[in-house]
């Protein structure tokens, strides 16, 4: 078996950011989980529906791999993507990071991984690759599925094959932290107010804020989206919560994110968006609580409540956007300040 030395394979709630704790923690660099998902300025909102689609769904975070580009573009980390259409050459660069010593990130669907208990196609899904045999690869996934599992190295190869929503190329990377690399507390506001700008002023009506607002309007209408509404419904409300989010679309996460910085600077602005935040957290279990308790009972009222709830957290999530825009605003004006002294 090849593998990689001294390897920590805590996993975490979230898969991207348990893949990046992998990999950061093997060059030295350890944060918490809360603060990758943040310092990526990874929250996000999404309304997605289709006509391929069978049922919509609610997203709440950036699109897959996004994430780890503005995590690295912030910390000056060495970003190393491979991607490929050749199934051999995909294998050839994660064998060589391996027998080179190093931990490597994979995008694939995890469909095709032999350890998913719930078999749903997600091309989205990202793992950390820290060792091999003839047979398996080995594998940090999250918690939820494990932390430190493995899989057939045929299951691996289909996953990274797969194509369809959000797949990618065999994707494979690694990440060098460099010597002088910024520290956290510097990239922080950087990372909200990024974060802020994009959920403001969303490009389109699903995205943000606006999505969010969207998708109380549409949930209404759920029970006519399907013939199923028992599985439908509650597996819109699974992912919600209990799919590798932290619960709550990332929410919790976010909070918690805002939380860590509260104690780094001292910010009302700051302060603020870490309460709306975590009264949003609690709204969220909220909406995924009515939308499945819709899925078992058939009642549109659930769904008319969970509407309105969707509609206040529109609200409670742009103002605490707004007050967290602010930190840059803030931050230049201080910056200004002591220029001028």
């Amino acid at each position: 078996m090849k593998q990689v030395r001294d390897i920590d394979t805590r996993g975490a709630q979230h898969c991207e950011t348990s893949a990046l704790g992998v990999l950061l923690r093997h060059q030295g660099l350890d944060l918490s989980e809360p603060m990758l998902f943040g310092l990526g300025s990874g929250l996000s909102f999404v309304y997605w529906d289709g006509r391929n689609m069978p049922f919509p769904f609610l997203g709440g975070r950036v699109k897959p791999f996004e994430l780890t580009r503005n995590l690295a573009a912030r910390l000056g980390l060495e970003l190393l993507v491979q991607e490929t259409t050749s199934p051999r050459k995909a294998w050839e660069n994660v064998a060589a990071a391996v027998d080179a010593g190093r931990p490597v990130g994979l995008q694939l669907d995890s469909y095709h991984l032999d350890y998913f208990r719930t078999k749903v196609h997600f091309g989205g899904h990202v793992v950390a690759l820290y060792g091999y045999d003839d047979d398996n690869a080995y594998l940090v996934d999250t918690d939820q599925q494990g932390g430190a599992v493995s899989t057939s190295l045929t299951g691996l190869a289909e996953a990274r094959a797969a194509r369809g929503p959000m797949t990618a190329k065999h994707r494979s990377f690694t990440l060098t932290v460099p010597t002088h690399a910024p520290s956290p507390r510097e990239t922080i506001v950087p990372a909200i107010t990024a974060c802020a700008d994009a959920f403001l002023e969303p490009p389109i009506a699903n995205l943000g804020h606006r999505g969010i607002d969207k998708a109380g309007k549409l949930v209404r209408t759920w029970l006519r989206r399907t013939d199923d509404p028992r599985r439908d419904l509650g597996q819109a409300a699974l992912l919600m919560e209990k799919a590798g989010t932290g619960g709550a679309l990332f929410r919790n996460l976010y909070r918690d994110f805002l939380a860590e910085c509260v104690q780094l600077l001292d910010s009302g602005d700051l302060r603020t968006g870490h309460r709306l935040y975590s009264e949003a957290a609690t709204l969220w279990t909220e909406v995924a609580a009515l939308i499945a308790k819709a899925g078992e009972s058939g009642d549109a009222q659930c769904l008319e409540q969970a509407g309105a709830v969707l509609s206040e957290l529109s609200r409670v999530e742009r103002e605490a956007m707004r007050a967290l825009r602010r930190l840059g605003a803030t931050r230049a004006d201080t910056h200004s300040k002591n220029v001028d002294h």
